[in-house]
């Protein structure tokens, strides 16, 4: 079976059973399981750790400036200047707070027609505007997909010493780019990378999504085999629970995980 490098179309029943066991891991929920099948072997502290805990909204705090307050956002940043004694800034003028937006999300100052056009617009919804903008230009996927990038230790080469490169890799960059600018859900992102030719068999982008595990540095001239195969193995179960539960299992390769609840069984 030819084997298109960046997108995992070789040794399809290994990795179906790898993906099914790691998707039932992040269904399921660490906490959860555990508590299940290892009862007793954590300690309330273990359980108590904000990690696990169920998310929820918090009540916005009580302020004394109320009028300064636009959203249920500023009144925890109101509050904690408040708790230091500090006042708020004056409000930005319209040049610096386009500047602050188009670097947050384009990653680019705005050009001197944009900057004209957003003066010229007296509006109230004028930011907002702006902001739309920003969020549907291309440049936005640009710069954020390379947040995730790093996540996925993406990269265009095998890295060790003979560090081939990887000619078909930047087909996982572009479906990152354009799952952002698509405004893709974040479950549908999650499931497409850790099984999407599995679900979505019939979508070239859901089996490109899969390159994140292939992502792995990889010795091709290595002499023993069996441990290059386990390395990538070990490889892709950190990087799946780092990213996607925000929590490293490396340690648990060898004994019982001693800050997290991870057991070396499990």
């Amino acid at each position: 079976m030819k084997e298109v490098r960046g997108i995992s179309f070789v040794r399809q029943n290994r990795r179906k059973r790898l993906l099914l066991s790691l998707g039932a891991v992040l269904l399921t929920g660490i906490a959860q399981a555990a508590s299940e099948s290892r009862e007793g072997q954590f300690t309330a502290a273990a359980r108590a750790h904000w990690a696990f805990q169920k998310v929820t909204r918090p009540p916005p705090p009580v302020v004394r400036n109320s009028s300064w307050v636009r959203n249920s956002i500023d009144t925890f940043i109101l509050a904690k200047l408040e708790s230091k004694k500090l006042e708020p800034n004056e409000p930005a003028d319209k040049v610096t707070l386009l500047r602050r937006a188009s670097l947050d999300l384009i990653g680019l100052p705005p050009t001197p027609e944009e900057v004209a056009a957003f003066l010229a617009d007296e509006s109230t919804k004028a930011f907002e505007k702006a902001v739309d903008g920003l969020l549907s230009s291309p440049r936005y996927g640009e710069r954020w997909a390379r947040h995730w990038l790093d996540l996925a230790r993406y990269a265009e080469s095998e890295g060790f010493k003979s560090d081939e490169t990887r000619p078909q890799a930047w087909r996982y960059r572009d479906y990152v780019i354009k799952s952002f600018n698509q405004d893709k859900p974040y479950d549908r992102f999650i499931r497409e990378q850790i099984a999407g030719d599995e679900l979505w068999p019939d979508d070239p982008d859901a089996k490109i999504a899969t390159a994140f595990n292939r992502h792995y540095p990889d010795e091709s001239n290595a002499r023993n085999l069996m441990q290059r195969r386990q390395e990538i193995l070990n490889d892709i179960t950190d990087t799946v629970g780092a990213v996607f539960t925000g929590l490293t299992y490396a340690c648990a390769r060898c004994h019982d995980h001693k800050y997290d609840p991870i057991l070396h069984e499990d």
